[in-house]
Formats: C-alpha cells, sequence, structure tokens
C-alpha cells in the first residue's frame, strides 16, 4: 500500500494534535504544577511540530516551515526529557538552557540557508537533539522515583525506541543521502509519521497514568507538609538519627510502607481514585505511625517511617500495628479498591547505621511483603 507524503502528514497532525489537546485540557484542569506541565509544553510542541510540517507538504513555502517543525520536533523531545527529570525532583536548569539551546540551533540551521537551502537543510541539527534527548529521557525512566513504577518503564522503552530510530535515521542520512532507496523507504516521511503517530499515543497513555499517580500529592494539607517530610529533608534526618543511635549503641528500625500496585489502580480506575487512596494511605500511615517517628515520601508509591526502639520485637509489633490501622482505613468504605500494600522492616542490628543501607533493607523487605500472602510485615535481612 502506498501513502503519499500529504496524507501521511495529515493524519499525523491528526493524531498529534487531538492526543496533545486531550492532554493540555486535563494539565489545566487539574492545575498540574510539576512534571504533567512539562510534559503539556511537549505536546505543545509536538502539535506545533506537525502544523508546521503539514503547511511545508500543502503549499510552496520553503524555509520557515521546515525552521519551525524542526525546532519543535526538538523541544517536544526536550520536554520529554525534561519532564522526567521534573519528575524524580532532579535540577533543571541547565537541562533546561541545553534544550534551549538545541532548540534554537536546529532553527537557526535552517533559517541562515533561508531560500536557499532544500527540504533536508538543518536536519543533522535536529536529529542529533532527538538522539540525545530521547536517550537521556529514557535514562531517566530508570532512576529515582520513575523507577519504582513500571507504567514509566515503558515510557523509557518508548525514548529508547526513539532515540534508536534517529541514530538508524542520522546513519543512513550520512551514508547514503535523503534521496537514496534506503532512506526514503525504511526512513522517510512516511515511515516517520506513523512512528510518531505510536510513539505519541504510547506516551500520552503513559504520561497521564504516571501524572495520576503523582497528581494526590499536589493536594496536601498543611499540617501533612510539615508531619511528612521530603526525601532530602529526611535523609539528613536519618543521618542525625542513626549517628546519635550508633553512639548510644540504640537500635533504629526504618519501616517502609509501599504500594505495589498504584500505576495499575490509576490505569483502571482513573485518577479519582487513585487520589483517594494515596490520601487515606499518607493519613494512615502519619495517624498509626509511633509519635515519636519521623514519617517521609520514598517516592510516589512509598513511604517510610524511622525512629528508636527497644528491641526488634517493638518494632515488629508497632510495624503490624501501622499495618493493621492502614487497612482499617483503607476498608472503611472511602476508596473502591484496596491496593497491594507492602510492609518491610530494616534494624541497625543487621543492616547497620548507614542510611542508605537501612533504606535499602526496608524497601527490600516491603518487596517481597507486597507478594508474600503469609506474612504481612517483614523484617529485612541483609545479604
Amino acid at each position: 500500500m502506498n501513502f503519499d507524503t500529504s496524507s501521511v502528514l495529515i493524519m499525523t497532525a491528526l493524531v498529534v494534535n487531538v492526543s496533545g489537546i486531550l492532554f493540555i485540557v486535563e494539565t489545566l484542569l487539574r492545575r498540574d504544577e510539576g512534571a504533567g506541565r512539562v510534559w503539556a509544553l511537549g505536546f505543545l510542541a509536538a502539535m506545533l511540530t506537525t502544523l508546521a510540517y503539514t503547511v511545508w507538504a500543502l503549499s510552496e513555502l520553503t524555509w520557515w516551515p521546515i525552521a519551525v517543525g524542526n525546532a519543535a520536533f526538538v523541544a517536544a523531545t526536550g520536554c520529554m526529557w525534561l519532564g522526567c527529570r521534573r519528575f524524580n525532583g532532579r535540577s533543571m536548569l541547565w537541562a533546561s538552557l541545553l534544550v534551549v539551546l538545541a532548540v534554537l540551533g536546529a532553527g537557526a540551521s535552517v533559517a541562515v540557508e533561508g531560500d536557499a537551502g532544500d527540504d533536508w537543510t538543518g536536519a543533522l541539527w535536529m536529529f542529533v537533539p532527538l538522539i540525545v534527548f530521547a536517550a537521556l529521557g529514557s535514562v531517566e525512566c530508570f532512576r529515582g522515583a520513575l523507577r519504582e513504577s513500571r507504567t514509566a518503564w515503558v515510557l523509557g522503552g518508548v525514548l529508547g525506541l526513539q532515540a534508536l530510530y534517529y541514530v538508524s535515521r542520522t546513519t543512513a542520512f550520512v551514508t547514503s543521502g535523503p534521496d537514496s532507496a534506503l532512506f526514503q523507504t525504511a526512513f522517510g516521511t512516511v515511515t516517520t509519521g506513523f512512528i510518531t503517530v505510536t510513539l505519541t499515543i504510547v506516551a500520552v497513555v503513559v504520561t497521564s497514568v504516571l501524572r495520576a499517580m503523582r497528581a494526590p500529592m499536589r493536594g496536601r494539607t498543611l499540617s501533612d507538609v510539615v508531619e511528612i517530610l521530603d526525601r532530602d529533608t529526611f535523609a539528613g534526618v536519618l543521618g542525625s538519627l542513626s549517628a546519635r543511635a550508633a553512639w548510644r549503641s540504640e537500635l533504629v528500625a526504618v519501616t517502609s510502607v509501599r504500594i505495589d500496585d498504584l500505576d495499575q489502580i490509576a490505569t483502571a480506575f482513573g485518577s479519582e481514585v487513585t487520589g483517594t487512596v494515596v490520601e487515606t494511605w499518607r493519613a494512615a500511615v502519619r495517624r498509626f505511625a509511633p509519635t515519636n517517628a519521623v514519617v517521609a515520601e520514598d517516592g510516589p508509591t512509598g513511604l517510610v517511617v524511622a525512629l528508636v526502639v527497644a528491641s526488634p520485637e517493638e518494632a515488629r509489633r508497632q510495624a503490624a500495628a501501622l499495618y493493621r490501622g492502614l487497612f482499617d482505613e483503607l476498608g472503611r468504605g472511602r476508596v473502591d479498591v484496596i491496593p497491594v500494600v507492602g510492609v518491610g522492616v530494616a534494624l541497625s542490628d543487621t543492616a547497620g547505621y548507614q542510611p542508605e543501607d537501612l533504606l535499602r533493607v526496608a524497601r527490600e523487605a516491603a518487596s517481597r511483603s507486597a507478594t508474600d500472602v503469609e506474612a504481612s510485615v517483614l523484617i529485612g535481612d541483609v545479604d
């Protein structure tokens, strides 16, 4: 079946624009201020890309639609990477400057040639940033908070495929030229259009699910913000607590409470149900944790509780009480679905007093607890 360039560009523009509009509207309705807003900017840039290329295909205009389309394409992929960095709570300044420079370079490389250029002027200035930003975005999906969500792995795979495709496209462009049969058949506008449609649909679904998982965090009350520490603050608090406990030979217990299927809940039931589950979970952990405990976030699907205890038995009793209280709250009828919860405890007499080791052992125990039907709370072991 043969497809002409104009028809494929129109189809691509239709899919990308409908998907982008839905994501942007939902972003505005949620008043999203996190990664979702950056991803929405990326979809807006993708919409501009398809519109610019459609204008180029359907009119006699030459260089400026290509300049706009190339720059917007780089911006779209760059924003996907920036959104992943924002989700993981990583620095945005230097990364944003890098994306801005790449966008300006992609547009300027076409503009300086003007009417003297051809359809592929400035292509390498677009291809190379696309490879870099897609690869960086893929890597970002397998680190930090995103690594804890299997849904994010799909986004990482999508960005990885985009990077590999443009590595192959760039290689064919340099070695065979844009007019060669190899390039036109395997990496031409028609092929790229179909790949863009597929990746866009997957990206919209995945980023919507990830945003739904993160959305409840933005609705916290002032007391919740005060009582549940962020990751960076907790790292300092746990380090100080562990150092003082080590000097006194006291026993430190770190309890990890994780929801194992939050991304599946978001996919199946939507953001409203997900929000209720997370809100109930957070409030219950704070309520049933010991009075002198420190509670903190541990990614989008985890909370950690740290305190000094008199014995391993006391640590287990307190973790069991937290587990029972949590399910009592979840079972009161406020939520439509009961999540899979894992509770794991790390003790300094076996894991040591290093905060990183305590957190690692607690998380691993919680992950095993979530899949163990015979045990509600597991005490972590050091391999």
